[in-house]
């Protein structure tokens, strides 16, 4: 690692959670063995929320820190790009998992202390440096892949319903027609490589079709929906965070069910809903909400989850007409009903 962040300071705040921090500590402490460069290491306790932001934020400060790396996955490396931001200093991130575009991002997605979406950190610049490791993201459970693949599988969906509607992308200008072919060419490599790079986590073992993942889950991902906009499928994966039952799955678990619900919503073909299906079925993206672990429907959660996606500022009102509740409402029980078809 040293020889790629050196020059941008000589004291280093290291994030990673546990987990993380027991299996990285002693390779990053090599990797910089022999300079006099400071290594300050700070568990991250779990929660990108506004109090582990403010509590790092005074570790960075207490001991002088002028770089800031995240190590881990994506509320890890959120919370990381965010304390970087506060401090105004440049921040290194080393995503240990695919699981999400955080990486590459300018964003930083905030929640409560008991994992409840609150709101979007919209960040002036991208991370100064992304180093990722094939070798360390083939032993990760095969699970955080598929999640990461789930995160993009929405790219190119929001990002089409955003040109569509004219709105404007993240960033806060309009989308182009390159921004919507890398969103494009991210679903297409999902369709072509994300089955073969599941089996390939599986066994632990690195292959192209893995790199192409990489590649689509956090930089044609992260870059695209950066460039091309978010719409109704991480307003609906930010609506059922209200639901308990819920919170055990993973960030991109819940927008590939949102990205189904979106297409219905939209009244797309119900080809291209089953294409989307199909691929979900093949690396284990939920397509119901039992999968969800909604294992009873209670019309009026259903509903609360509606109405949270229909907040103000919530991105489904980047969408090319107007959503309401109810529509949301309609549109995630037909999405179940059609995914519980793919079941018998």
């Amino acid at each position: 690692m040293k020889q790629h962040v050196s020059n941008l300071g000589d004291s280093f705040l290291i994030i990673a959670d546990e987990f993380i921090m027991s299996i990285t500590k002693n390779i990053v402490e090599d990797s910089f063995n022999g300079s006099n460069l400071v290594l300050t290491f700070e568990k991250f306790n779990g929660e990108c929320s506004r109090q582990e932001i403010n509590r790092l934020i005074d570790v960075c400060s207490s001991n002088n820190c002028n770089v800031v790396v995240g190590i881990g996955g994506g509320k890890t490396l959120d919370t990381a790009k965010a304390v970087a931001y506060y401090k105004k200093l440049p921040v290194v991130i080393v995503p240990t998992i695919a699981s999400t575009d955080a990486p590459c991002s300018a964003l930083s997605v905030i929640y409560t202390e008991e994992g409840v979406f609150s709101e979007y950190l919209i960040l002036p610049k991208n991370p100064d440096l992304v180093l990722v490791d094939t070798s360390i993201i083939a032993k990760a459970p095969a699970r955080l892949l598929v999640a990461g693949m789930g995160d993009a599988l929405a790219t190119y969906f929001e990002a089409r319903a955003c040109a569509e509607a004219n709105a404007t992308n993240m960033a806060g200008a309009q989308s182009t027609k390159s921004a919507l072919a890398l969103a494009k060419l991210c679903y297409e490599t999902l369709l072509e490589d994300g089955y073969k790079a599941k089996l390939a986590v599986e066994y632990n073992i690195p292959t192209k079709a893995l790199e192409n993942i990489i590649e689509a889950n956090t930089y044609l991902s992260g870059i695209g929906f950066e460039s091309g906009g978010l719409a109704a499928a991480h307003s609906i994966h930010n609506g059922f965070t209200v639901l308990k039952e819920c919170h055990h799955l993973y960030h991109g678990e819940k927008v590939a069910f949102g990205t189904i619900v979106q297409l219905v919503l939209e009244n797309r073909p119900i080809e291209e809903i089953e294409e989307v299906i199909e691929f979900c079925i093949s690396v284990g993206l939920p397509i119901t909400l039992e999968d969800m672990g909604i294992k009873e429907i209670n019309h009026d959660d259903i509903m609360k989850v509606a109405k949270a996606s229909c907040a103000e500022g919530e991105t489904i009102h980047n969408m090319p007409f107007k959503v309401t509740p109810e529509t949301v409402y309609s549109a995630i029980l037909t999405a179940d009903a059609i995914g519980k078809q793919f079941k018998l």
